[in-house]
């Protein structure tokens, strides 16, 4: 899919072709209600066999009452910018993704602890590969996590060599405008604390970021696993508490394997501390038993107040290396590529599910990540109401409007796009700018 000059789809920076085309030229299935399962759901659909585009004829809010759902057919486009305003949010669970060639756009996931009590074992990530491959998700918000927000996980040694390690988990899989935020801390999973933004699982890979931000994560924005291979290009981690990007290879899961060095390329992105980030805390910082080659160029890493923060560090006092390469471990190739410095108003512009019609809670983070604001979670309910109240909408979805390859309107304009900064205003704000009449 080439990117499109248009509001939301995608911002016009050219990227490389993607790993698969999903679901296009084969048939369309609509989504027509907002009930978990059954005739019409978006649970049907995704289960359907063969090459098919999901869109929908229905707006709101899908509840999964604590499960999660599963993916395990391949070839298949989902398009959440088909659907009517306010769009498609998921809330009460998650997305585990086990198929291949799938391409999942402008969803909101809002997990939640739901009021489960602390460490009663509701731990579901807002989204996750399980061993899938060629795989983008583009353009999607993921809030509240209980585990990790998108993550890309698997088996570690599936098989009798390295060859096969990589081949039997997650690889080929592009994370794209992509909004990964609040992951809740003290909450309901089973280890304690685990606010985290993204987890590259052991041997992953070929995993591509590319313009996400993560914001309000204790950990993982990313965390990457023994011998797995990240490129991170252009993103913006706000707002990290103890660590943002790190890389472990740990020899108590690794015990009887040998070692592989793992890989991160990282060119252009952006590290701002804010109220909960660790004094001094660093941009990478590796811990574990493996060695990391890593190659970086760009990166910027700042306190809450511009002051610099420091490029590596490390935990754990092991034999660890990192071993600085003098090119790039990962092809850069086909990327337009900005300066770290332009980084920040580009990405806050075009990160997170429909960006021309946002949801309340997706303007407040990215509001708040501008204004050098907003903190670590524990619960939904910190942060207002809860899971959000949506009325229903409905609107019939007329192939002929759309080009279906790229699933973009042919007259540029996306269901309920709006013009003009779109902010979450009180009645008082209101007034306020309306002048005193």
């Amino acid at each position: 899919m080439a990117l499109q000059p248009v509001a939301g789809a995608r911002d016009a920076m050219a990227a490389p072709a993607d790993p698969t085309r999903g679901g296009a030229g084969g048939r369309i299935i609509r989504v027509t209600t907002l009930a978990k399962d059954g005739p019409g759901s978006f649970k049907e659909a995704v289960e359907a066999k063969g090459p098919r585009t999901v869109v929908f004829e229905v707006g709101g809010a899908i509840d999964l009452g604590r499960e999660t759902l599963t993916i395990s057919e391949p070839y298949l486009t989902i398009a959440g910018q088909t659907a009517p305003s306010p769009g498609i949010t998921i809330i009460r669970g998650g997305i585990d993704l086990k198929g291949h060639d799938v391409i999942i756009s402008h969803l909101r996931v809002m997990t939640g602890a739901d009021g489960q009590p602390h460490f009663s074992g509701w731990e579901a990530d807002a989204f996750s590969t399980v061993a899938a491959h060629h795989v983008v998700v583009e353009n999607c918000s993921f809030l509240w996590a209980l585990d990790e927000n998108m993550s890309a996980s698997g088996p570690r040694f599936n098989g009798a060599s390295l060859q096969e390690w990589r081949q039997n988990t997650s690889h080929d899989i592009v994370f794209r405008n992509n909004l990964a935020a609040e992951g809740l801390a003290f909450s309901s999973h089973p280890k304690g604390e685990h606010s985290k933004g993204s987890l590259i699982h052991d041997n992953a890979t070929n995993i591509v970021f590319y313009r996400n931000v993560f914001a309000h994560n204790v950990e993982r924005s990313p965390l990457v696993k023994g011998g797995a291979q990240v490129l991170m290009v252009n993103n913006l981690i706000y707002n990290p508490g103890h660590r943002a990007v790190h890389y472990n290879l740990m020899n108590l899961e690794w015990t009887g394997h040998p070692y592989v060095t793992g890989e991160i390329t990282a060119v252009g992105n952006v590290m701002r501390g804010g109220n909960d980030t660790d004094p001094g805390l660093p941009f990478l910082t590796l811990g574990g038993d493996g060695d990391l080659a890593y190659y970086g160029r760009d990166n910027r890493a700042v306190d809450r107040f511009g002051k610099p923060l420091p490029q590596f560090g490390r935990y754990g006092e092991t034999r660890a290396r990192l071993l600085p390469a003098k090119a790039p471990l990962a092809s850069l190739a086909g990327y337009d590529i900005l300066p770290s410095g332009a980084v920040e108003t580009s990405l806050l512009q075009t990160a997170g599910a429909r960006p021309w019609d946002r949801a309340p809670d997706d303007i407040r983070v990215l509001f708040f990540v501008a204004e050098g604001r907003g903190d670590i979670i524990d619960d939904e309910h910190e942060v207002g109401p809860g899971y959000p109240v949506m009325k229903e909408t409905r609107a019939a979805f007329d192939p002929s409007a759309w080009d279906l390859d790229t699933m973009t309107p042919k007259n540029g304009l996306y269901p309920g796009q709006k013009a003009g900064a779109q902010e979450k205003l009180s009645p008082r704000d209101v007034a306020s700018r309306q002048g005193a009449g």
